[in-house]
């Protein structure tokens, strides 16, 4: 899969050995891998207390609960990140286009970004559970 890209190198980089030891199995192929969790299997999809939703690998706070809604897709979803906290780039696999969704600070895949969101963005942040920790208030 490719990997995302940026003007200059994610301020945490780590060899693939040591992102393997850091991470579950599960966490690796979705943040490394660009690999997607089957959809309903994540418990924060359902999970809605004040909070933070930070990077599970390298613990950035990456959305608000205020900001979180629940899509009917089976995945968290969000209507805005915290500012600064994600970058995007083209996704061109399985045959279509879309924005995938990687942390600024890491470059973990964290999922993609649609334009069927609610107000007041009308986007809708798609992101794999296994890419995010959530830090109660």
């Amino acid at each position: 899969m490719a990997k995302a890209k940026a003007d200059k190198p994610f301020e945490i980089t780590r060899s693939d050995a040591d992102w393997r030891a850091a991470l579950t199995p599960e966490q690796y192929r979705v943040l490394r891998e660009h690999g997607t969790e089957r959809a309903g299997t994540s418990p924060l999809d359902k999970e809605y207390a004040k909070g933070a939703f930070h990077c599970a690998g390298c613990n950035l706070p990456l959305f608000s609960s205020d900001t979180k809604f629940d899509s009917h897709t089976g995945w968290p979803s969000f209507w805005t990140p915290l500012d600064g906290a994600v970058g995007t780039t083209t996704d061109r696999g399985f045959f279509m286009v879309r924005t995938e969704v990687h942390c600024h600070r890491c470059g973990g895949h964290l999922g993609h970004v649609f334009d069927d969101g609610p107000r007041p963005t009308g986007l809708r942040y798609c992101m794999n559970g296994a890419a995010l920790d959530f830090v109660r208030e």
